[in-house]
């Protein structure tokens, strides 16, 4: 499969040398570069992509605004955002995964690490910088922010709760299945009815939908 990439940023240089780099590899496409998240939406609803690579800080429309507008959409259910960000512990980040990003990544990432990231994101699965993710949950999505309940977790078997947890841990489906002894295959299973019970894009929103309703506190392991 060729995975299909617009490219968001202000910056002409720097979206340039995105495109470049990302249109280099083999099993990667750049469809469309843009400037805002207005015009990442348009060129999400022309060219169907499976990654927006995006800003996070852009003039007219940001990409925590054009994150919202494609995650909101019922024709772009299979659009995957990945925020690019200079600050990876900031607000702004916390509101893009909210508004239904897949994960975010520091712009001084290495090369190989940034396509791998897309990548990533692409299979639908969640990217949230090991470095900033606990201090960004601890700042901002430990904190409710709506009327979610821990009683939308009912819907869930006990194990398919025990894996939500482990997910919103940081915990990847090898490291889940190492800790609770089942394959990764079955981790993966576990996880992907989870999301479709909870109608969670990806990972990343499950671990939204733990901190924000208190299944998981920052520090503390539920019982």
């Amino acid at each position: 499969m060729t995975i299909r990439v617009v490219v968001a940023d202000d910056q002409a240089l720097f979206r340039e040398t995105l495109a470049l780099l990302i249109g280099s590899e083999d099993d990667m496409e750049v469809v469309a570069e843009v400037e805002d998240g207005a015009a990442a939406f348009r060129a999400a609803l022309e060219h169907r992509p499976h990654v927006v690579l995006m800003d996070i800080r852009m003039p007219g429309t940001s990409g925590v605004e054009g994150t919202a507008m494609i995650s909101e959409h019922p024709d772009l259910v299979d659009v995957h955002v990945l925020i690019l960000t200079t600050f990876e512990v900031d607000e702004h980040v916390a509101q893009a995964i909210r508004a239904g990003a897949g994960g975010f990544i520091g712009k001084g990432i290495r090369a190989d690490a940034l396509v791998d990231a897309v990548r990533t994101v692409a299979r639908g699965e969640s990217l949230l910088s090991p470095l900033a993710t606990r201090a960004l949950i601890a700042r901002f999505l430990a904190n409710p922010t709506s009327d979610t309940s821990v009683a939308v977790f009912e819907q869930l078997t006990p194990r398919e709760r025990e894996v939500v947890v482990l997910v919103a841990m940081g915990r990847t489906n090898d490291e889940i299945a190492a800790e609770l002894v089942i394959s990764a295959v079955t981790a993966k299973t576990h996880v992907n009815r989870a999301m479709t019970k909870l109608g969670a894009r990806d990972r990343a929103q499950l671990v939204v939908l733990a901190y924000q309703c208190g299944l998981v506190v920052p520090g503390r392991r539920p019982d």
